[in-house]
């Protein structure tokens, strides 16, 4: 596929597959195994399951507040599959998919929502920043790493993701431009699911396309049906293939939604309507995917059902792992700002045990 075809401000968006599982684009076709396709539908199953459960958990108090990325799988999974192992992630707080495709283990995932700082701690060959959940701030980090792979002549890049209300943010602006200008290799992926919290995308830009904003900053952006996983991976592809030659970033406008709340403490009943959701719904990536590979005879009935028992057995036994042993150190939360801890910190933690020394001294 070729960028220039697919200009934003004619509103051309790059699909490979339509909402009924039917290739409409041979040309694009990724040449996957069938291994892989199982490998990606398996990702995509594990991915809406710990949503699901992680759901239930928060609402038996079991975890705190979760972000769910229902709806958003292929956008997440189709453009994260398209990186190297050495390639560098940089989220915000909803996705799940990349995460799971490049490498985070389960462990990690619930540690972080179950509260425990240990959660941000990645394995050493894991090359995932922490969550950012400041809106659109991870973008500066993603394409400050993109600018150091540079200066060091590492031939690594960089996939960083916002929504479509973090393109309104000033953050937004400034790592474009720094990125156009130096030629970061970092991919930019927007997941324009419609909603920020609960401001309607049609609300939050007069742009007609989020995609075009990347002419302003010289760079290439394009429209991809982010429910279509062949088309997030063959466009993260390209993109990740441009930045490895030298030829700078990526902007990739994501058209998903988000079939869930925007976390759990949010009521989407109050600002969407029924009808919008069923509609989308209709569009479902793993229904769409789950369709191909049926039709194509690569996914069977049996190794389905097999797949949905054994991810939803991974994830029980690994929160039933954590649950009641991860409550985080008070100590940790002043430990881990900082590579050194400032004296501002060193102050509160001081009051913080004197604090439990005179309770001690009390109870005597």
């Amino acid at each position: 596929m070729k960028f220039e075809d697919y200009n934003p401000l004619e509103e051309k968006v790059f699909k490979i597959m339509d909402k009924k599982g039917k290739i409409i684009n041979t040309d694009d076709m990724p040449n996957f195994t069938n291994d892989q396709l199982l490998y990606l539908y398996r990702t995509m199953l594990l991915s809406r399951t710990m949503d699901e459960k992680q759901l239930s958990y928060q609402r038996q108090g079991r975890m705190l507040t979760y972000a769910p990325n229902i709806g958003q799988e292929a956008t997440q999974i189709g453009s994260a599959y398209a990186l190297e192992k050495e390639d560098w992630i940089v989220p915000s707080f909803r996705e799940l998919g990349a995460w799971l495709i490049h490498g985070v283990p389960l462990k990690n995932i619930f540690l972080y929502w179950y509260g425990n700082e240990w959660g941000s701690h990645m394995p050493e060959d894991v090359k995932v920043l922490p969550v950012s959940v400041p809106i659109s701030t991870q973008l500066q980090h993603a394409t400050g790493i993109g600018m150091a792979n540079n200066i060091k002549k590492e031939n690594n890049v960089v996939l960083t993701y916002t929504g479509d209300g973090g393109t309104s943010g000033g953050e937004f602006h400034e790592a474009l431009n720094f990125a156009g200008v130096f030629k970061a290799p970092t991919i930019f992926v927007i997941q324009n699911n419609q909603y920020a919290i609960s401001v309607p995308r049609i609300e939050q830009t007069a742009s007609k396309t989020l995609a075009q904003k990347a002419i302003a900053y010289g760079i290439p952006g394009i429209q991809v049906d982010g429910n279509d996983i062949f088309a997030m991976y063959v466009a993260t592809k390209e993109a990740a293939d441009r930045a490895r030659r030298g030829e700078g970033p990526t902007l990739i406008e994501a058209i998903t939604y988000r079939l869930a709340a925007h976390t759990t403490s949010d009521d989407p009943t109050k600002y969407r309507e029924d009808a919008e959701v069923e509609e989308w719904k209709t569009r479902d990536p793993i229904l769409r995917f789950k369709t191909y590979l049926e039709n194509k005879g690569i996914l069977t009935k049996e190794w389905d059902e097999k797949m949905k028992k054994e991810v939803e057995n991974e994830i029980t036994s690994t929160f039933e792992e954590i649950e009641g042993k991860a409550d985080t150190k008070i100590e940790e939360i002043f430990m881990y700002h900082y590579e050194t801890m400032p004296p501002i910190l060193e102050e509160q933690l001081k009051e913080y045990k004197d604090f439990l020394e005179g309770g001690k001294n009390n109870d005597k």
